[in-house]
C-alpha cells in the first residue's frame, strides 16, 4: 500500500527539489515524494531477457508474458542443480499495525542494497490475491523507491498462477460431487466430504453453503463452504513441490472425503491429480520480474500466513540460491506467524536453512504499540516509543531461538525524530543485536546498503546454527503446546476432546510426524487482535484442525481466525477505476 503523507511533499514549507542527474541522492529524495504508483509507472524498465541475462538465462529458458514478465523453464530449473546454493536471508516483521511495517518494501530495498555494496543478490516475495487488493490490505510489490515492476500486473491477474490454482481447486471440487452424483462407487460418506470449494475474493457469504440444492438431477444436498484461494491446499502444495512430478503426488495425496467407516478418501481415488497438474503446468513455474534498480526478482506462490504457511514457493527460492550468492526472501505478517512457519514448515520440507534474519520495525509502530493513537504518531513521543518495544524484543527472542542471527531494520519515516531512533537502538541493544536505520523507501539501495552491510556481516560471520523448535516425532498436540508456549508466550492450549482425539486418530493413520500451520490473528501474540505488546498469560483456544495430507501440514485454526476473510464497511474496491487514459486509480 502507498505510503504517501502530506509531509513528504516538502519539508517544512520548502519545495521539492529538481531532480538533479548527477546527484542520485537528490533524484531519489524528490522522487520519494511521489506516490508509490507514480514512481512505478516511471521505472526504466528493461525487457525481461535483460534482466534473465543477469542470472544466466537465455531467450530459450523464458516464456515471456508481455516485455517485462516471464515464467522461467524447468529444462532451466533442472540446469542449475549441482551448483552450490547461495546464502538465504529472511525478512520478517513485528506484529503488524495500522501505521505501517514495511516488510515487502525492506525485502526489496534490502535485495537492490546488497546488489549496490557489490553483491550478486535476487528477491523471493509473494504474489498478491486479489481478496485484499480489493479490501483493505492494498497492494504487495514494496513501496517508494524499493518496489518491484509491473506493479499493476502484480497486483491484478500477472501472469494467472492464481487463477490456474483456484481452477484446480474447483475441478477437484467438481470430481467430488459428480462421483457421488453417479453412483459414488468409493462409498463417500457425503456428511464427511472434507474437501471445500474457493474463489480469490473476500466474501463472507459463502464461509458456509448448502450445495446441490435443486432437485435430484443436481446430485445430493450437503453443507459444505468457500475459503479464499490463498487458504487452499493446492496454493500450499505448489508452494512445496519441487517439481511437477512432486506437485502430482502431492495433489493425489489429497484427502478430499471419508466413508462411514472413518477411512480416507484421496483425490488420487477420485483420479483428479493428472489433470490438476496440467491446469497448474504453467503456474508452476517461477515468475521473474525486476526492482526498480533493474535487480532480478522471483514473485511466485502466495498463502496468506495468518491462515497458510506464509511463504513462497521452494521452486522459486531453492532456484535462486543456484543462480544468486545472496537470496532475500520475506515471509508473511509478524514473525509469529510468517517466520514461525518459514522456520517448522518451509525449512524443514526444502531442506534449507537461513543464515540471517531481518526484523522490520517502524518507530511509528512502537508508538502504536505504546499506546498511541494512529493520529497521533507523527509527534514524537519517546516513551511511548520505549512502551512499544516488548513486542519487537519478543520477536526477536524468537527468532534467535531457532539458531539464527538477526538485525533488526527501522524501516524509516519522516516523521521519526533522532530521540525516538536512539530509543529503539538502545532497546535492541539489550537483546543482543543491532538495528540499522533503513531509508530504502526514500532513497533506495543508496538507503539500504548500511543494512545491507550489516546482513553480510552476519552472514559471513558463520554464526547460524538452525534448528526448528520442535523434532518430527513430537505428538501432534504437543507440537501446537510448543508454538503457543515458546512463541506466542501462552500459558495453555484449549482444545476440547473431539479435536484432540481426532490429532490422535491421524498420529495412528501415520500424520504424527507432520508440522503444524497455526491460523491465527496476525495482529497479536494472542489470538486477541486487539491485544497489542507482548502479553503473556493467555490462552490460545483451537476451534478446528484440518488435515492437509499432500501439503504435508495440520492446519489449526484459532479463536476467530477466518480461512474466507471479508471485506471491511469501507472497501478499497468503491474507489478503484480507469481513469481518462485507462490507467488504474484507488489500487495502491
Amino acid at each position: 500500500m502507498a505510503r504517501f503523507f502530506p509531509e513528504r511533499l516538502s519539508v517544512e514549507g520548502t519545495p521539492v527539489p529538481t531532480p538533479d542527474p548527477a546527484n542520485s541522492t537528490l533524484r531519489n529524495q524528490a522522487m520519494s515524494y511521489k506516490s508509490d504508483i507514480e514512481i512505478a509507472r516511471e521505472a526504466n524498465k528493461l525487457p525481461i531477457q535483460e534482466i534473465g541475462a543477469k542470472l544466466g538465462m537465455t531467450q530459450d529458458d523464458l516464456l515471456p508474458y508481455g516485455h517485462d514478465k516471464a515464467k522461467v523453464s524447468q529444462k532451466f530449473i533442472n540446469s542449475v542443480q549441482g551448483r552450490e546454493d547461495g546464502k538465504l536471508v529472511l525478512v520478517t516483521a513485528i506484529n503488524p499495525t495500522p501505521a505501517g511495517e514495511g516488510k515487502t518494501t525492506t525485502t526489496v530495498g534490502l535485495g537492490d542494497g546488497l546488489n549496490r555494496i557489490g553483491k550478486n543478490a535476487m528477491i523471493c516475495i509473494r504474489e498478491a490475491s486479489l481478496g485484499p487488493n480489493f479490501g483493505m490490505k492494498g497492494g504487495a510489490a514494496g513501496g517508494g523507491m524499493a518496489q518491484v515492476v509491473p506493479m499493476e500486473e502484480m497486483n491484478l491477474h500477472f501472469t494467472g498462477d492464481f487463477h490456474a490454482i483456484t481452477s484446480a481447486h474447483a475441478l477437484l471440487s467438481a470430481m467430488i460431487d459428480n462421483h457421488i452424483y453417479w453412483g459414488n462407487e468409493l462409498e463417500i460418506d457425503i456428511r464427511r466430504v472434507v474437501w471445500r470449494r474457493v474463489v480469490d475474493m473476500n466474501d463472507r457469504a459463502l464461509r458456509q453453503i448448502t450445495a446441490s440444492l435443486g432437485g435430484v438431477s443436481n446430485g445430493f444436498p450437503r453443507e459444505t463452504g468457500f475459503d479464499i484461494t490463498v487458504a487452499s491446499e493446492v496454493m500450499a502444495i505448489l508452494c512445496l513441490s519441487n517439481d511437477l512430478k512432486d506437485l502430482e503426488k502431492r495433489l493425489g495425496d489429497i484427502i478430499v472425503a471419508y466413508r462411514r467407516d472413518k477411512t480416507a478418501v484421496y483425490c488420487r481415488d477420485i483420479k483428479a491429480e493428472g489433470a490438476m497438474t496440467v491446469l497448474l503446468k504453467d503456474a508452476m513455474q517461477p515468475n521473474l520480474v525486476q526492482t526498480l534498480e533493474n535487480n532480478p526478482a522471483f514473485v511466485h506462490g502466495g498463502p496468506f500466513a495468518n491462515i497458510a504457511h506464509g511463504c513462497n514457493s521452494v521452486i522459486a527460492t531453492k532456484t535462486a540460491m543456484k543462480v544468486a550468492d545472496y537470496v532475500v526472501t520475506e515471509a508473511g505478517f509478524g514473525a509469529d506467524l510468517g517466520a514461525e512457519k518459514f522456520m517448522n514448515i518451509k525449512c524443514r520440507k526444502a531442506g534449507i536453512a537461513p543464515s540471517a534474519v531481518v526484523i522490520v520495525a517502524t518507530v511509528r509502530a512502537m508508538k502504536m504499540n505504546g499506546g498511541v493513537a494512529k493520529a497521533d504518531l507523527g509527534a514524537e513521543n519517546v516513551k511511548a516509543v520505549q512502551n512499544g518495544c516488548a513486542n519487537l524484543g519478543r520477536h526477536i527472542e524468537n527468532v534467535k531461538s531457532f539458531g539464527v542471527p538477526a538485525v533488526v531494520a527501522i524501516n524509516h519515516f519522516v516523521t521519526d525524530t533522532e530521540a525516538e531512533i536512539d530509543a529503539v537502538k538502545a532497546y535492541v541493544a539489550t537483546h543482543g543485536v543491532e538495528a540499522v536505520l533503513a531509508r530504502h523507501w526514500e532513497l533506495g539501495s543508496e538507503g539500504s546498503a548500511p543494512l545491507a552491510e550489516k546482513v553480510v556481516e552476519l552472514v559471513e560471520g558463520g554464526s547460524a546454527n538452525f534448528s526448528p523448535i520442535y523434532p518430527d516425532e513430537m505428538a501432534l498436540f504437543e507440537k501446537i503446546e510448543t508454538i503457543a508456549k515458546r512463541i506466542y508466550r501462552a500459558d495453555e492450549v484449549l482444545a476440547d476432546a473431539k479435536i484432540r482425539n481426532q490429532l490422535k486418530e491421524w498420529e495412528a493413520a501415520g500424520y504424527g510426524h507432520l508440522p503444524i500451520c497455526m491460523a491465527k490473528t496476525q495482529y497479536s501474540f494472542s489470538t486477541d487482535p486487539d491485544l497489542r505488546g507482548a502479553p503473556v498469560g493467555h490462552s490460545v483456544p483451537v476451534r478446528e484442525v484440518r488435515l492437509s495430507a499432500g501439503a504435508g501440514f495440520i492446519v489449526v485454526v484459532c479463536g476467530e481466525i477466518m480461512t474466507m476473510p471479508g471485506l471491511p464497511r469501507t472497501p478499497a474496491s468503491e474507489t478503484i477505476r480507469l481513469n481518462d487514459d485507462g490507467q488504474i486509480e484507488g489500487l495502491f
